[in-house]
């Protein structure tokens, strides 16, 4: 897709990657893996993969579509192991063709490779000149976009250029050189590794099987699975897991900043990060909303389905009644992840259908996760004066967005974004609402019961966490970006 299209067909905030992986010789390790993306699905839906080893050998399959399309039980029972990873994805400004799908797969002088990678490096041109040093004929595409696919091939490669050192010699080196967001499952014939970023943008967690262990993106994964949550993979933590048990060590210090948009929008509602259920922490969000931007109004409704704690919240917090006043398609995926420019114009009523008999008449305050370019937004207060709403009230569970991502979400740059440049009340304006209120940082902060130090909330501040590369903060005028 070019550039250009993407701008203008951009709906929402897109997560990049899901990343699953489990060693247990005694289970059918191809069919957990596919419960465990199954349940990642929602962090990517244009392709999805599964690598597995027998002890013996590594077989990879992977294709475009969901995880649903792209595994069957004749594929899985074709796929037997003792231990395997798995990956479900959604590109950002990369092609969406086969060839960027993973977990990507590399032969090596120990064996064969295989990697997942949720994420994004910031630091590609020192690792690519790092690479021509260790092995001057690989070659890696040079990172030309926010997609992750080249991060993944090039830890891969770099993985694979140490000659006969045992991979997790070679891990303690590589590791600590990669900048930026990533949580990697990977693989060789008998060994499970997973290793997460010093800053813990991305979340990672580790599960227990009665005989085996798990790594997954979310503690919904473990759930599917019938895994116990043991704990969060640590910041700059790298864990190995075969027939000597689990083992870990340290490449770097901690300084964790997870990404307050997993709170947001990203993670499901039933999964738990840093000790926070995200079901309540969306909750506890739309009553501070309401405490922040009351209305007198006759109902509260959301937009569903990540829409839906908040405005629960924001019920509770103004004495308002709750209702549904708009009934989600279940068969349609988020709006974004539509290709066509037809089905893109389309989406809003493919995917959301007002109950005129509910909202006919009556005031709304309508809850949403998010404004990115309101493209949604409009579509929806348009939809709902259509079916006979009086007023039209939309409360935002997340402050403006303001700057782009750098870190594993597709907004990459500022003209993708409403907020920079218009004010509320021109924002307002344009989708064509009676008001708008946007949670306030310090109140979407509050609500997540973490410090403001140990999140990273620059897509709302502006304060990047990690260093960025020196071009895009020219662009950006950012004179401190870590």
């Amino acid at each position: 897709m070019h550039y250009a299209d993407r701008v203008e067909n951009f709906e929402g905030p897109k997560e990049e990657c899901g990343v699953f992986g489990v060693w247990a010789p005694d289970e059918d390790v191809a069919q957990l893996t596919f419960f465990g993306l199954f349940a990642l699905q929602h962090r990517g839906q244009e392709s999805a993969g599964i690598a597995v080893s027998n002890g013996q050998r590594i077989m990879v399959y992977k294709d475009m579509g969901l995880v649903s399309q792209v595994f069957d039980e004749a594929t899985l029972k074709s796929l037997p192991g003792r231990l395997a990873i798995g990956h479900t994805r959604y590109s950002t400004t990369g092609a969406s063709v086969w060839h960027n799908a993973q977990p990507t797969f590399r032969a090596t002088s120990r064996g064969g490779l295989a990697l997942a990678h949720n994420g994004n490096l910031t630091n590609t041109h020192e690792l690519e000149a790092w690479l021509a040093e260790l092995a001057p004929s690989e070659h890696v595409p040079e990172k030309k976009t926010m997609d992750s696919t080249n991060d993944t091939s090039l830890v891969t490669a770099l993985m694979s250029s140490f000659g006969d050192e045992s991979l997790e010699d070679v891990a303690m080196q590589v590791l600590p050189r990669l900048k930026g967001a990533f949580c990697l499952t990977f693989l060789t014939e008998r060994t499970l590794y997973a290793a997460r970023d010093p800053h813990g943008i991305r979340p990672l967690v580790l599960g227990r099987l009665s005989n085996g262990w798990v790594v997954a993106s979310e503690t919904a994964a473990l759930d599917i699975v019938g895994a116990s949550f043991v704990r969060e993979v640590e910041p700059g933590e790298f864990i190995a897991v075969d027939e000597r048990g689990l083992r870990t060590r340290r490449f770097a210090d901690a300084n964790p900043k997870g990404c307050i948009f997993e709170y947001v929008y990203l993670a499901r509602p039933d999964t738990t990060i840093a000790g926070r259920g995200v079901h309540q922490v969306r909750v506890n969000i739309g009553r501070k909303l309401a405490e922040e931007y009351p209305v007198d109004a006759d109902l509260v409704i959301p937009v569903p389905e990540s829409g839906t704690p908040s405005a629960i919240g924001y019920a509770q917090g103004s004495g308002l009644p709750y209702g549904q006043g708009l009934v989600k398609n279940s068969y349609v995926g988020r709006t974004f992840i539509q290709p066509s420019q037809t089905i893109r114009q389309l989406g809003i009523r493919l995917k959301l259908n007002p109950l005129r008999e509910v909202i006919e008449g009556k005031r709304l305050v309508v809850v949403d996760d998010s404004i990115v370019r309101g493209n949604t937004q409009r579509a929806l207060v348009r939809m709902l004066r259509e079916a006979g709403a009086k007023e039209v009230h939309v409360r935002i569970s997340s402050p403006p967005v303001q700057w782009p991502c750098f870190y594993g979400i597709d907004f990459a740059t500022r003209a993708e974004l409403i907020a920079p440049g218009l004010s509320v009340d021109e924002i307002c304006r344009s989708l064509g609402a009676d008001s708008l209120g946007y949670i306030s940082l310090e109140g979407l902060t509050e609500a997540t019961r973490i410090p403001a130090d140990r999140l990273c909330r620059a897509c709302f501040d502006g304060r990047y966490p990690i260093a960025i590369p020196p071009a895009q903060a020219a662009l950006l005028n950012l004179e401190d970006v870590s």
